[in-house]
């Protein structure tokens, strides 16, 4: 028997980001995503009820957060925790790569 990859599946064709949930259970929810030069819409921001840690496994990224002046590069290995309610976008992912993100939503309390 073989173990599942985190690049199993993936299409040749990304016309939008890609979102495939590995694992849930109670209020935890398992994600992978994957972007091929997409980004945010201009003007949106994510503002979740719910925490977000991510870690960046493949390709490149630009996540800028409401509160910040710089966007933060993510490179394979980078993982950051975003609280919930804490507003941010993807600025940009490389366009002739996946970017592949691992995403663990919770809740606490």
């Amino acid at each position: 028997m073989a173990c599942d990859r985190i690049d199993d599946g993936l299409p040749a064709d990304l016309p939008q980001e890609l979102f495939t949930t590995l694992a849930a259970g109670g209020r935890t929810r398992i994600e992978r995503i994957v972007s091929r030069g997409h980004a945010s819409p201009p003007g949106f921001w994510y503002d979740q009820e719910e925490h977000e840690w991510v870690m960046l496994l493949e390709g490149e990224a630009l996540l800028r957060f409401e509160d910040r002046p710089e966007p933060l590069r993510l490179t394979p290995g980078c993982h950051v925790s975003i609280a919930a309610r804490r507003r941010h976008r993807v600025e940009w992912t490389k366009p002739e790569v996946n970017t592949v993100w691992l995403a663990v939503f919770y809740e606490t309390g």
